[in-house]
């Protein structure tokens, strides 16, 4: 039970982490008519969030470890893994410290946001790759004749693939300029110029 326990749960940071990138990292356009400080604050929480569930799944996982007498830090996916952890921690502070206090400069700002964004996706990617290694040594362990395809081994299979797709999705999409969240003063004036044109329309027709 404890064995599930820590395998789910440290995972679930995994997706979470996903999701939140999904939502928030690519500002999509339904959430441009919202402040944009209040964007960063939903985003800084979610990421907070995430950050203590990736902490609790490692301490579950080394308990596990250490009760059981399993080596630590011995796979690829725990290396990955951990590595993913120690740059989200720095990259969850630097956006607090840069982009969410107000004491940085704006040039400052502008140059490292660049950075900021490339080392999300790429911190978004591990991630990915991290969960892919992590449901394959899971099988291993559980099926010793995972070569022989059971079911239960070919269903998470799929999931493996579902989740690539899905990875490599919302890569494309924060490739795409246009699903960018245009600069304040530009999104203001659009939103202005549609109110403009309601307005303008529900007079034609009271005319």
């Amino acid at each position: 039970m404890l064995s599930e326990y820590t395998y789910v749960l440290s995972h679930i940071q995994n997706y979470y982490l996903v999701c939140n990138q999904m939502y928030l990292g690519l500002q999509l356009p339904w959430t441009w008519k919202c402040s944009k400080l209040l964007m960063k604050f939903i985003h800084a929480g979610l990421n907070t969030i995430a950050m203590i569930l990736a902490i609790v799944s490692m301490v579950a996982v080394f308990e596990y470890h250490n009760a059981r007498n399993i080596p630590n830090m011995y796979s690829l996916h725990s290396w990955i893994g951990l590595t993913a952890v120690i740059f989200y921690s720095l990259q969850l502070f630097l956006g607090f410290a840069v982009f969410l206090l107000p004491f940085a400069p704006v040039p400052l700002r502008a140059a490292l946001l660049p950075i900021h964004v490339y080392s999300g996706l790429t911190i978004f990617a591990t991630v990915i790759a991290t969960a892919l290694m992590g449901i394959t040594e899971k099988l291993i362990f559980s099926f010793p004749v995972y070569s022989a395809s059971p079911p239960e081994a070919t269903f998470v299979n799929c999931l493996g693939l579902l989740l690539v797709i899905f990875g490599a999705l919302i890569l494309w999409m924060a490739s795409r300029t246009h699903w960018k969240r245009p600069p304040e003063e530009n999104l203001l004036k659009s939103m202005g110029f549609e109110v403009i044109q309601q307005f303008a329309e529900l007079h034609h027709k009271n005319a």
